[in-house]
């Protein structure tokens, strides 16, 4: 054996534990005698690896050979394919591989239930609901627990041992040179197997119903918000847990407002005269109506902002605002005479502008705009 054994596994002085453990595997592997029968050469190299692999993964080893060189691990044994670092570490390395893929890893009388699935339940409500709070009743198919068995599968709540594994668990596959564990497929890894099923559950324990229950809504919650239920979920297989519900808020359109976190929107039409002169409007909140004062020159799309008349937040107990955006409505249906009264109402004004300012105002940003492009 070459007498540095950090050479043997082909590895650096500093490598990690996982570094040596990757090298050993691969050269383990490499030359292993059921995979080279007739080579003496590569037995004494497993042999070597081995050793090498026995000294470097013990931290307190390592150090030793790490300060004294080979002399300091003479004596430590190992090597031989029956023992040290022989097939029981191979075993343990190379159940790293394999429990995985062969589902290995259950041990001995562990349990076979399973929690319940989630559910989620989209709940519908008005606006005016969900800003109040309430409590509403809702309908769930689910998958309950069988009353029959109370959930336990078993009819007669007996459960035999299993008689595939003889109740541990586990059974051993031969994979070539390998010997690998994996969990009983016939018990799923508990040892024991029910021997005379629930009728009504086939022994799942458990059954599908709808389920009837009251939620409560808090005060203030908005589209999107989730409420959890706990262990109002699917039932439990063979006495598992149950599951969550998890109740998704969905607000409906409302006709006059749109929310926005804790602000409302709504939006106020105004007449032409009530813009020109001002004038007082009832708006709508929801605990009532307010008069909004519309100063006089009021023009279309004016934002008025009512303090604390919006929804009170679920989380902060703060209350948002109410936005009211005011549209000037042009009258239609107008008789022979409005018109004309019309008509004088515009010539008054004349060629000054100053009684539209935005009017005036954009019309020169066109002429000169015209006037860049060469247009005018």
């Amino acid at each position: 054996m070459p007498t540095d054994l950090y050479q043997t596994l082909g590895v650096a002085r500093d490598a990690s534990k996982a570094d040596l453990k990757k090298a050993y595997r691969r050269l383990a592997m490499k030359y292993h005698p059921d995979r080279n029968p007739d080579d003496d050469q590569a037995q004494d190299r497993f042999k070597d690896v081995q050793k090498a692999y026995e000294v470097l993964k013990d931290d307190q080893k390592r150090a030793a050979y790490d300060r004294y060189g080979h002399d300091a691990i003479n004596g430590m044994g190992g090597g031989s394919p029956g023992g040290g670092a022989g097939f029981g570490d191979m075993n343990d390395i190379f159940g790293d591989i394999f429990g995985d893929i062969f589902g290995g890893g259950r041990r001995r009388g562990q349990s076979q239930s399973r929690r319940g699935q989630d559910l989620r339940y989209t709940l519908e409500m008005d606006l005016e609901e969900a800003v109040a709070g309430i409590e509403k009743e809702i309908r769930i198919p689910t998958v309950g627990r069988c009353q029959t068995c109370d959930g336990s599968g078993s009819q007669d709540g007996q459960m035999d041992v299993c008689s595939t594994c003889g109740g541990q668990g586990q059974v051993r596959m031969q994979q070539g040179i390998f010997s690998v564990q994996q969990t009983c497929p016939a018990c799923g890894g508990n040892g024991r197997r029910i021997s005379d099923p629930c009728g009504d559950c086939q022994g799942s324990g458990q059954v599908r119903e709808t389920r009837t229950l009251q939620v409560k809504i808090p005060a203030g919650v908005d589209a999107g918000d989730r409420i959890r239920l706990n262990g109002e979920g699917g039932a439990g297989m063979q006495g598992g847990q149950a599951g969550d519900l998890y109740v998704d808020v969905h607000i409906r359109e409302h006709p006059l407002f749109q929310r926005d976190g804790d602000d409302l929107f709504c939006e106020v039409p105004i007449t032409i005269t009530t813009a020109a002169l001002g004038g007082q409007m009832k708006v709508p909140t929801l605990n009532g109506s307010v008069m909004l004062k519309i100063p006089s020159e009021t023009q279309s799309g004016r934002m008025f902002r009512l303090r604390g008349k919006g929804v009170q937040s679920v989380r902060s107990r703060s209350s948002g605002d109410l936005l009211c955006r005011v549209v000037v409505e042009t009258p239609v249906k107008l008789t022979r005479e409005q018109k004309d009264l019309l008509k004088q109402f515009q010539e008054s004004f004349g060629e000054d502008g100053d009684h539209n300012p935005q009017a005036s105002g954009w019309t020169d940003k066109v002429k000169s705009f015209f006037d860049r492009m060469g247009l005018g």
